[in-house]
């Protein structure tokens, strides 16, 4: 079992440009890997689209109102785009923090401590990304 993981671990990755997790190269995918953008069906059905955008653009606002080493939680950005049905909009919300994370724009965090955008589960921070001196890795958890 562990020669199958190896073999894993060396396939090429991308990031899903809808829920911003990482998926590996599919033997089905060999002649259209480059055009490949979606980890999923589900995930091509419901791209990115307006909503998407404006989570996007308002976590990058409260981050940027808020000092350097502040952070904010998701649900603000939800609540900042639809104040009464703001709960609903929480896994989008995540998914948009985790596509900005990929990119560098933002820093997730859980306890203080920084996470892997597709390696999260339970409360998040989201701010700025630190400049890193010593190349300290992310925190998995």
């Amino acid at each position: 079992m562990a020669k199958s993981t190896r073999k894993r671990d060396a396939l090429p990755e991308k990031t899903c440009i809808t829920c911003g997790r990482p998926f590996a190269w599919r033997k089905k995918w060999a002649k259209s890997w480059d055009e490949v953008k979606y980890c999923s069906k589900a995930c091509r059905s419901q791209r990115p689209g307006d909503l998407e955008e404006r989570l996007e653009q308002a976590i990058i606002e409260l981050i940027n109102v808020r000092g350097t080493n502040a952070t904010i939680c998701p649900s603000e950005a939800a609540r900042s785009v639809a104040p009464e049905q703001w709960k609903p909009l929480m896994e989008k919300t995540r998914e948009a923090a985790r596509r900005l994370a990929h990119r560098g724009v933002v820093e997730i965090t859980q306890r203080g401590k920084r996470v892997e955008p597709s390696g999260f589960r339970g409360p998040i921070r989201l701010g700025r990304p630190k400049q890193s001196t010593t190349g300290a890795s992310m925190t998995k958890l």
